[in-house]
């Protein structure tokens, strides 16, 4: 089994004002200089705060079972379901992955929303989630490198949850890596603590491919990435709290 291990300074991951405004979204009569100050403020902040981390570990003793769109990690059976199974199926090894950027900004965007400054605790809570998604992206991007050294492609990341993946699946993948991967635990109803966390597996072989965009094949409503194209679904922001 191969593991590898990363850590991240904010500055490599390129989150940008505009990306996180993006999220946010603005209506016309909205204050947008005094939320994109309060951005650049807390991405530097989070420059300061953000543990960022990630690790990936390599499986090849994997099978796939089509009738139950199940798949096999070193006799671990994961009920995937349908989507993750048709973009995985093709796999010779599977990589299961995770990710954190740390407690800290978790921390500060429940305590902003205790004290009933919901911009500031939303701004850190977008911030936190586009930290570990990028930097997943950063060691996606490892993989994929270390894959086509070897004449092999990648497929998307899948995580439970997702694509009608049960979330309480996160318990096998656990099972299967080494204790404390990343500084990530997991609670009895498998969610991660830090809680800005994401986790799953990539598919690795000569016959799988990386689509670009796959929101057209799962039907979760609530993502925050199809909120992103959603352009109907907006947050009314004003100076101070939302």
């Amino acid at each position: 089994m191969i593991n590898k291990t990363f850590q991240f300074d904010l500055k490599d991951l390129n989150l940008t004002v505009s990306q996180i405004e993006n999220i946010i979204g603005f209506n016309e009569d909205d204050d947008r200089e005094f939320v994109t100050d309060l951005i650049e403020e807390l991405l530097k902040e989070s420059q300061e705060i953000c543990k960022i981390k990630a690790q990936y570990s390599i499986f090849n003793e994997v099978k796939f079972n089509n009738e139950n769109k199940s798949i096999e990690i070193d006799n671990v059976v994961f009920d995937v379901k349908k989507i993750v199974f048709n973009q995985i199926k093709k796999s010779d090894s599977l990589a299961i992955f995770l990710c954190t950027a740390g407690e800290e900004i978790g921390i500060r965007s429940r305590k902003a929303m205790q004290e009933r400054d919901f911009l500031r605790g939303y701004i850190y809570d977008v911030i936190g989630s586009e930290t570990v998604e990028a930097a997943a992206d950063l060691m996606q991007d490892d993989l994929e490198r270390a894959a086509d050294s070897e004449g092999l492609k990648i497929t998307n990341r899948y995580s439970p949850g997702y694509c009608d993946w049960y979330v309480a699946e996160q318990h096998k993948l656990f099972s299967l890596i080494p204790e404390n991967f990343c500084g990530i635990r997991l609670t009895d109803s498998a969610l991660m603590d830090p809680e800005k966390s994401v986790s799953g597996i990539i598919g690795i072989g000569e016959n799988v491919r990386f689509n670009q965009y796959t929101c057209g094949m799962c039907d979760m409503k609530d993502c925050i990435y199809r909120k992103v194209k959603d352009k109907s679904k907006k947050i009314k922001v004003r100076s101070g709290n939302i």
